[in-house]
């Protein structure tokens, strides 16, 4: 049993899949009841019998916890239909403490058992197994599931089966996510009902019912390995197996072919194969699907021997590793190539990998993104261990990244004019011939990114070979740019793109855009024509944007379907958002990353080539009335011209009769055709990108056939090169120029160019710089932007070269139009340093800023599981004591289970005030159950603390921001919350049931209440200081932004700014932006540009972003990251990579807006003077006078306002890519009581007058009466009457004087009386 003893150099994994299916069998208990004795502790054998569900999931435990430290791990993947788990036991030597690391170097093995719930007999088979290879070790009624699907049925097939619907096959989606999460080498799926191991394919493309051998490229490897298994068995290896009612079935040497036998759609083991890299294969192992218990211990006899010998097959082959040759480190996902069999597979994660074959010699080719391929030939493959081969690959000459840190400096004219024209384009002469391509023939996709790589790296100075995402599968999408300056969009140069094989088998298209991109690489420098085009155009050359689609084409196939659309099955050209229809296909990766694409770069011209017809096909490509007629869009003499400028150029296409043979009355006047003239397109891309981008696109049918076979390449390149060239010349017609701002002479970005009586505006760039295509003629042409006057020339476009024609516009409501106060916005660039931040704002915001930033920066963060509460807090600690000069830990408070609230400070000077910083927070898991922000926000705390020091933009951030990480508000609620829960409240409320993101009182008497102690330490101790920027705070459960309010309110102040604060986040987010979340039971959701109100899409009051904007004065935004609430941890790394642009932004756009100081006359700084904004929002200068409030670009008014100073009023320009600065200085208030200064003075002085002239007459009566009280009382009742009359009017004239300047002297009335009282 040797085979036994090696198993442990392997990691072996055994899955029971169809627990519901067993516990609806009707004789299950009959089944238990026939075991008499009970299962005794341990690994010891017993008789094997059948187990229920829990009576498994215990048998497994005890497996487990008696199995030597460190070789069993019991994990469930997910649940059946019903709930029940879905076990899997690891096995092998050595296993970390995470459930599923990988173990690098070693092959892993799945037996997987019980699929079909009444074939059972895989259940105590693979229970045995596990106990025998651990004794070893030691040294001593329900096919379907609960939902009536039948798992085998339900797994995505490579012909292009109706796909399943996901919600009724729970444990097909646990087992699809299990199998990406791991690289598996082997694997077998253990059945019933037959004797006999089958191999793929299960399928064929024509679906027959039976004798079809579909052969996979690895057809030997898979009939080896079936009969390792076979000849093992006592029974199988007969081919008879003599089953009831098939007594003539035969299987030779006790193995077929799967469609041979008969055809499975949607089965497991070739998914197996097709997509996850792994080598699968069925064995049917009883005729009776459900043997009774007295048979069980002849089965495990008739398979012991069998199984051990399959799971030692994964050691056969050749294995490796994959590293780099600098830094000797694994290099994850690099294609391992094998010549002669077309399918390849991956390396893991550590660059190891194990590729299965059967003994022989072979040529082995390692491949991956950024690195020069490495060959190595003739290796030999003997039976027994896999021959050893490791690949140390050599980086290639990589483009220079533009460090962030310097600016990129590309200046519009300075002068603008209206008659400059382009410098013109040539055609070879007859004196120089250019070189002709070389390479033709089909490209599958190894060869196509090594073809791609290869001029990357030959042709640096004018290449760049990035990708704008991945397939399916998996594949990327790749991209050649050519350019003199590659990289880098040079303001005034017009961008061009031409894509290829959207429909996988139109293949064509990839072939000559292959042949292009080396047609120009050989021939720039040396051929004028190719040359000129180089330097005055940024071409984008797609190949592929269709990768899985070719890999299921056939060479020869003239007009079928297969291998048209995308591995899940959908029209990618049908795929995109349409104007007369709702597409209610979920969009498709293809789709989105070249939405995304699209939305990044300035395209002007585009075609998109296709097959299966010879013509040009330009928009619109369908209608309201979806019939075929002709569509026509605004600019229909401008599609009409750049069709024609193709078709032209190929001689059979223009003559207009493509396809005689198979459309014998096909006309195409010319060779172009209005799309919708020709047949309804829903859907389209080039309508999309028509209506949607400023980029004009058509689509080139380029031949009858769509998969021609190689020989044919030449003629295909010979009938169309010159076309291809001269179409890329017409993104240089029309009108071009730049649209500059009067007061600075700097771009204006997203103005907008109008052309009279054409109802097809385009935008401007960053640059301030445009393209309108346009035909020969007069034409009057409008610029606009927010804030600027408008400017409307007359032009006149003539037949060749793009005239240029700039506009400088004025700023509206200026001082000398209105006579109000001058527009404010003078940056102080008195510092040197201040000045260098600003440029590295600046660039940071340009164009593929941030992807650079990301590209310089060091260490990779990516998180691979989730934290409770205790390894969170621990986290945070050690960043604390691994980066104590830049971090400070604090507690906000305690939850009310008394866990802390922890909030981390990322700044050069933690926990000190520095005022005229900008202050941002980023807080997360306000929802227990949403933990993906929580790991997100820890991901980033992480990276900024490594590229400290390290990366000097990074730096710079750090030392002029403080950056508070809260990343757990309700870690309560999290601790109760379960991974791989995309729906579930649990978690949600804090442990009184309370939903944290209801507590925020929304009136400003009510918020010093009673409240949850996480709030109140929210309110307190972070809203309340009211001394940050920004706020971003992450939650789950849909893919979008939200803003304030959350609560209903008729009005929204700033919303303009909420809103573009949003919209940043969103928009630096590869599929955020595009604004269809996709998410389960709201497929059809559809939110422009991914960003809406909080109340216009979940209205609830009390809300933490309402009471931060109310009461901390701080704009806040809502991210939520994802449609699953807690998401299996493998999708992490994705989500981080989705997230980490938009988080950087965020820390990049705090540093914009406005900033400013506000003092007085003599420099004072004013503390707590109220800076109100555009009428409405209210912020409070801090210490020192220093303000900052973030802005959306355009024009807003500012208004000071402070005690005992004069209100101050300035309008200010905000920009996209700066922060503008303000000084405010107060002039004592002139007035007093809303009255003028000196009439207040005026007054004073004469009531005080008034008062000393009444005091004086005061004094006399007195005097008087004191004189008189000298003569004896006796004169007093003489003249008894005289005096009480004087006395009286004494008195009165006394109160009348006092009261006419509001005051009154009690002292002396009451001595009156006591006069009056002694009478």
């Amino acid at each position: 049993m040797a085979a036994a003893g090696a198993g442990w150099r392997r990691a072996l994994l055994l899955v029971w899949v169809a627990a519901a299916g067993l516990a609806g069998a009707a004789h299950i208990k009959k089944a238990e009841a026939a075991g008499e004795e009970e299962e005794e502790p341990g690994l010891a054998e017993e008789p094997m019998r059948y187990l229920s569900s829990a009576e498994l999931g215990a048998a497994l435990r005890a497996v487990a916890e008696a199995a030597p430290a460190g070789t069993a791990r019991l994990l469930s993947l997910g649940s059946s239909a019903e709930g029940r788990p879905l076990w899997a036991l690891r096995l092998s030597a050595g296993l970390p403490e995470a459930e599923e690391a990988p173990l690098p170097g070693r092959p892993q093995v799945k037996l997987v058992a019980n699929m079909h719930g009444d074939e059972t007999l895989g259940r105590p088979l693979l229970l045995r197994l596990a106990r025998r290879l651990l004794s070893d070790c030691l040294g001593h009624g329900g096919r379907e599931n609960a939902r009536g699907q039948d798992l085998n049925r339900s797994f995505p097939d490579q012909y292009g089966a109706a796909q399943p619907d996901p919600e009724l096959v729970p444990e097909v989606r646990a087992l699809v996510a299990w199998m990406r999460r791991h690289k598996f080498v082997l694997s077998g799926n253990i059945h019933g009902g037959s004797v006999v191991a089958s191999y793929p394919y299960d399928d064929s493309p024509d679906h027959q019912e039976t004798g079809i051998y579909s052969k996979s490229a690895d057809d030997e490897v898979f009939r080896y390995l079936a009969k390792a298994y076979a000849s093992n068995h006592p029974v199988m290896k007969t081919g008879t197996p003599n089953c009831p009612g098939e007594e003539e079935e035969t299987f030779e040497d006790g193995i077929t072919n799967g469609a041979r036998w008969y055809d499975v759609q949607g089965g497991m083991q070739d998914y197996n194969y097709v997509w996850a890299d792994c080598f699968e294969i069925t064995l049917e192992l009883s005729c009776c699907k459900y043997p009774p218990v007295s048979q069980l211990q002849q089965e495990w006899e008739n398979n012991e021997e069998s199984l051990l010998t399959f799971i030692e097959k994964a050691h056969m082959g050749v294995k490796g590793f994959v590293r780099d040759s600098v830094t000797r480190s694994g290099l994850e996902n690099a294609t391992i190539t094998v010549a002669g069999i077309a399918h390849n597979i991956t390396a893991g994660c550590f660059g190891d990998y194990h590729r299965l074959l059967v003994p022989g010699t072979y040529n082995v080719t390692a491949t991956v993104m950024g690195y020069m391929p490495m060959n190595v030939d003739n290796i030999e493959v003997k039976e027994g261990d896999a021959t050893v081969v490791d690949f140390s690959l050599q980086p290639t000459v990589a483009v220079p990244v533009p460090d962030p840190t310097q600016a990129v400096r590309t200046s519009p004219p300075a002068t603008a004019t209206n008659a400059t024209s382009t410098a013109k384009t040539e055609k070879p002469t007859a004196s120089h011939q250019p070189v002709q391509p070389e390479d033709f023939r089909h490209h599958h996709f190894p060869d196509m990114e090594i073809f791609l790589r290869r001029y990357a790296n030959e042709y640096p100075n004018i290449t760049r070979l990035y990708s704008v995402g991945k397939s399916v599968e998996q594949r990327e999408l790749y991209v050649m740019e050519i350019s003199d300056s590659p990289g880098i969009h040079e303001a005034g140069e017009p961008e061009f793109k031409y894509i290829g094989n959207m429909h996988g088998n139109e293949v064509v298209g990839r072939e000559l855009l292959l042949n292009l991109i080396e047609y120009l690489c050989k021939n720039f420098g040396t051929d004028p024509e190719v040359t000129s085009l180089v330097l005055n155009t940024r071409i984008h050359i797609m190949p592929s944007m269709n990768p899985d689609g070719y890999e299921r084409s056939r060479e020869g196939d003239r007009s079928s379907t297969i291998g048209r659309n995308n591995s899940n099955n959908y029209d990618l050209n049908r795929n995109f958002p349409d104007q007369f229809f709702q597409v209610t296909d979920p969009q498709q990766p293809e789709t989105a990353a070249v939405m995304t694409w699209l939305k990044l770069h300035p395209f002007v011209l585009s075609a998109n080539l296709h097959g299966g017809s010879l013509v040009v096909n330009y928009p619109y490509d369908d209608d309201e009335q979806a019939i075929a007629t002709y569509s026509k869009s605004p600019d229909d003499a401008v599609f009409q011209q750049i069709a024609l400028s193709y078709s032209k150029e190929n001689t059979q296409m223009y003559q207009g009769h493509p396809c005689k043979d198979m459309y014998a009355d096909e006309y195409f006047p010319h060779g172009i055709t209005n799309g919708a003239h020709w047949y309804n397109v829903p859907g389209g891309m080039q309508d999309w990108n028509y209506l949607n981008t400023n980029c004009f696109e058509v689509t080139i049918e380029l031949g009858c056939v769509k998969y021609p076979k190689a020989e044919e390449l030449p003629r295909y390149w010979e009938q169309n090169h010159r076309s291809l060239l001269q179409f890329i010349k017409q993104v240089h017609r029309g009108v071009s120029g730049f649209v500059l701002d009067a007061t600075d002479g700097r771009g204006i970005l997203n103005a907008t160019i109008s052309v009279a009586d054409l109802d097809h505006p385009v935008t401007t760039y960053k640059s301030g710089d445009y393209w309108r295509l346009l035909t020969q003629g007069d034409y009057k042409i409008t610029a606009s932007a927010r804030g600027y006057k408008p400017v409307t020339k007359a032009v006149t476009v003539g037949e060749h070269d793009a005239i240029q024609v700039n506009f400088t516009l004025a700023q509206r409501n200026s001082k000398a139009e209105e006579g109000k106060a001058p527009v404010i916005n003078t940056p102080d660039t008195s510092d040197p340093v201040a000045r260098e931040f600003e440029a590295l704002i600046k660039d940071l915001s340009a164009e593929n800023g941030l992807e650079s930033l990301m590209l310089t920066s060091s260490g990779d963060v990516s998180p691979y599981r989730y934290r409770p509460y205790k390894d969170l807090s621990e986290f945070l600690r050690g960043l604390y004591l691994n980066y104590p000069q830049i971090t400070n830990l604090s507690s906000l408070g305690q939850s009310v289970e008394v866990r802390h609230i922890w909030s981390l400070e990322i700044s050069n000077k933690p926990n000190q005030s520095e005022p005229e910083e900008p202050k941002i927070r980023f807080v997360a898991g306000i929802h227990g159950n949403a933990p993906v922000g929580t790991e997100l926000l820890l991901a980033l705390a992480e990276f900024l603390c490594m590229n400290y020091k390290k990366n000097a933009a990074i730096t710079k951030l750090i030392d002029r921001t403080r950056i508070v990480i809260v990343p757990s508000l309700n870690p309560d609620g999290r601790e109760t919350a379960q991974e791989r829960d995309c729906t579930s409240k649990i978690g949600r409320t804090n442990a009184r049931g309370k939903d944290l993101d209801l507590d925020f009182t929304s009136n400003s008497s009510q918020y010093h209440g009673v409240k949850e102690p996480e709030t109140k330490a929210i309110i307190e101790n972070l809203i309340l200081q009211q001394d940050f920027s920004l706020s971003v705070a992450l939650d789950g459960g849909s893919l979008l932004v939200t803003y304030p309010y959350d609560k209903p309110v008729q009005t929204v102040e700033n919303k303009e700014t909420l809103r573009y604060l949003a919209s940043l986040y969103a928009n630096n987010h590869p599929t955020m932006h595009l604004g269809q979340p996709g998410c389960p039971n709201k497929s059809d959701e559809n939110i422009p540009g991914g960003v809406i109100r909080g109340a216009e899409w979940h209205s609830h009051p009390g809300s933490m972003k309402d009471f931060s904007v109310a009461f901390g004065h701080c704009p806040e935004i809502t991210v939520y990251t994802g449609c699953c609430y807690f998401p299996s941890a493998g999708q992490l790394p994705t989500l981080w990579t989705e997230n980490k642009k938009s988080l950087l932004g965020m820390l990049v756009e705090v540093h914009k807006g406005v900033h400013g100081v506000v003092q007085d006359k003599s420099g004072k700084p004013v503390s707590h003077a109220v800076v109100v904004l555009n009428e409405g929002v209210k912020v409070y200068t801090k210490e020192g006078g220093h303000f900052h409030v973030l802005l959306a670009p355009g024009y807003h008014n500012i208004n000071a306002i402070a005690e005992g100073y004069r209100q101050q009023h300035v309008q200010v320009l905000v920009r996209h890519d700066a922060a503008s600065f303000v000084r405010i200085e107060f002039d004592l208030n002139n007035k007093i009581f809303g009255l003028p200064r000196v009439l207040v003075v005026t007054v004073a002085g004469a009531t005080m007058s008034a008062l000393a002239l009444t005091a004086c007459i005061i004094w006399c009566v007195c005097s008087i009466k004191s004189n008189r009280h000298k003569d004896g009382f006796h004169r007093l009742r003489q003249h008894h009457d005289d005096y009480e009359d004087e006395i009286r009017m004494m008195s009165t004239g006394s109160k009348k004087s006092l009261l006419s300047h509001e005051f009154q002297d009690e002292t002396d009335t009451e001595e009156e009386t006591l006069y009056s009282s002694k009478h």
